[in-house]
């Protein structure tokens, strides 16, 4: 029996890159920096954020990208907090690719944003395989999720330029050991910023919050 040989010219991501490329340029246009913000459910990603613009709002024009399966319940909270937000449902796919966003940017107006955050959809597999357009990618990682994470989801924290470990405050009820989830993400990403802090009391948020500045300075 013969053979068919098929020979690929075109990567199955490339057309997504290539969005990927066009919403960077679009965004730097209007003068917004986006982040992506990634997490497992319940790993505190909308109580970070909620914290991290009340810190900034007070220099910054801020607006939310939130992308849910289905639901809009922390749009609502973005809503019912004064931020400007759009819900994106992603029709069942379990992260958002740029096309997704392409179309939600459509949609949302970010004349005057400055900062655009993209809470994307809770799992820490789909959303780390697709370029969405975003600046920076920042992961979410719980101190009850277990200091084993990178180990498991390696390919996460390896395009993560950021990594937040949160609920420190649950500490003395999680083992968890800070040295080896540096060493483990460095391992894989030796460029990425790690910092420890507690959505929930605000410990530790200054160096998160002086890292947005920072990147806002050199977009």
């Amino acid at each position: 029996m013969a053979v068919k040989v098929i020979d690929v010219k075109v990567g199955v991501f490339d057309e997504n890159n290539a969005i990927a490329d066009e919403i960077r340029a679009y965004n730097k246009n209007k003068g917004t920096m986006m982040l992506n913000i990634m997490a497992s459910p319940g790993a505190g990603k909308t109580t970070i954020l909620l914290r991290t613009i009340d810190a900034l709002r007070e220099d910054y024009r801020i607006g939310v990208m939130e992308a849910d399966i289905e639901a809009s319940v922390d749009a609502e909270k973005m809503a019912d907090a004064g931020v400007s937000s759009i819900q994106v449902h992603t029709g069942g796919e379990c992260a958002m690719d740029a096309s997704m966003v392409q179309q939600a940017l459509r949609e949302f107006d970010t004349d005057g944003i400055h900062l655009l955050f993209m809470e994307n959809v809770g799992n820490l597999v789909c959303t780390a395989e697709q370029d969405t357009g975003a600046n920076y990618n920042v992961e979410i990682l719980s101190v009850p999720e277990g200091d084993d994470k990178p180990l498991k989801y390696p390919l996460m924290f390896s395009v993560c330029q950021c990594v937040l470990i949160n609920k420190i405050d649950t500490r003395a009820w999680f083992p968890f050991d800070d040295d080896a989830v540096v060493e483990r993400i460095h391992r894989l990403n030796p460029d990425a910023e790690v910092f420890f802090l507690s959505g929930k009391t605000g410990e530790g948020f200054d160096q998160w919050i002086d890292w947005i500045k920072d990147k806002m300075q050199m977009r």
